[in-house]
């Protein structure tokens, strides 16, 4: 199942502010870029992010999901962005930081 376009703009609606953010289409899903880096995506309409040790010890309670079948495992942000119903840029924020500095290690 290809992920609506709407849900990717939710999505990018919870990050304003945020820079450095892109997206890229691919197979029906949007890949989620901070820094020229991947930190996630849009996958059947589930935010996912990259699961590294920091993404893991400051999301510690959120499920992980697979994206597409043969992958590895993500953390899902889902529950966070489209029921909390908070301001989550600064939450958003601090994950992709942490994702792309332990991808730069």
């Amino acid at each position: 199942m290809a992920s609506k376009k709407e849900t990717l703009d939710f999505v990018l609606s919870q990050m304003e502010g945020i820079e450095d953010i892109r997206t890229r289409r691919m197979m029906g899903e949007y890949l989620i870029y901070y820094r020229d880096k991947v930190v996630g995506g849009i996958y059947d309409d589930r935010l996912l992010v990259k699961k590294t040790p920091s993404s893991k010890a400051l999301l510690p309670e959120v499920p992980e999901e697979i994206p597409y079948e043969g992958a590895k495992s993500m953390l899902s942000m889902s529950d966070i962005v489209f029921n909390d119903h908070r301001d989550n840029a600064v939450l958003i924020r601090k994950v992709f930081e942490v994702i792309a500095h332990d991808i730069n290690k």
